[in-house]
């Protein structure tokens, strides 16, 4: 919702912006909408819209890679997962009730995500993750191999339980700063002195007014997939928990 405001606030900001410089036109004395002053206008507008084309164009670029990496970190952390489980397996059948908690801690991580609405950002932070699989730590330390084969599965389980570890740690980290407000909100200034040179160089009409409306839906709708993939467990758009699920399906079997 907060985010749905946002965009439409954008939204809103611009298009007056726009409105604003239609009746700027109007009041606007003669001498200054001579064709010396236009052009300049028009210089102005031209580096603006490129400014804003390059930082705007950058932002969804670079926020969709942040959702695409959370995307992949998940199904990391999901085939890592299973890795371990059949390694655990092979070691023995002591590793049984170790194999069902770590079940238990995907559930919960797939509760995290997806269960429930948006997630706790509060649960979603480093120590949340260490202190959920610390046991597992503890327990594949205390394990003592007696033979060859399980000293082998147990270095395999040992390396996808690290890598795992890592990656779900890798994932608080990103979720911490995804994308900056201040270079957001210089977008949204530059849109709004963009619109208003639109508006004192074109005449009141429909058409016009329209044209800024859509315009501004475009800015509005760009920011708002800005703020929405920023927070990939939360919004419209969510990192799918496909990955997760299958692992759910397999770990402990």
């Amino acid at each position: 919702m907060a985010t749905l405001l946002i965009a439409f606030a954008v939204f809103a900001l611009t298009f007056g912006s726009g409105m604003v410089g239609l009746y700027l036109q109007k009041r606007l004395p003669e001498e200054h909408m001579s064709k010396g002053s236009r052009d300049m206008i028009h210089a102005v507008i031209g580096l603006i819209t490129i400014l804003l084309a390059l930082v705007l164009g950058t932002l969804v670029g670079n926020t969709y890679s942040f959702f695409a990496g959370q995307k992949t970190a998940i199904e990391t952390l999901a085939s890592r997962a299973i890795l371990l489980d059949r390694a655990l397996a092979q070691y023995g059948p002591e590793t049984k009730p170790m194999r069902d908690q770590m079940k238990d801690s995907v559930a919960k991580s797939y509760d995290l995500f997806w269960r429930g609405g948006d997630s706790d950002p509060l649960q979603l932070k480093v120590d949340v993750a260490l202190a959920r699989w610390s046991p597992m730590d503890d327990y594949l330390e205390a394990l003592q191999p007696s033979s060859a084969m399980q000293k082998q599965v147990l270095a395999k389980a040992t390396a996808n339980f690290g890598l795992m570890l890592q990656t779900r740690i890798l994932m608080s980290l990103q979720l911490a700063s995804p994308i900056g407000s201040s270079l957001l909100i210089f977008v949204v200034l530059w849109a709004m002195f963009l619109f208003c040179g639109f508006g004192v160089l074109s005449g009141a009409n429909t058409t016009t007014i329209v044209a800024l409306g859509m315009g501004s839906f475009a800015v509005g709708t760009a920011v708002f997939l800005i703020i929405d993939m920023s927070e990939p467990y939360g919004g419209l758009f969510r990192v799918p928990p496909d990955a997760l699920v299958q692992a759910l399906q397999v770990i402990g079997k």
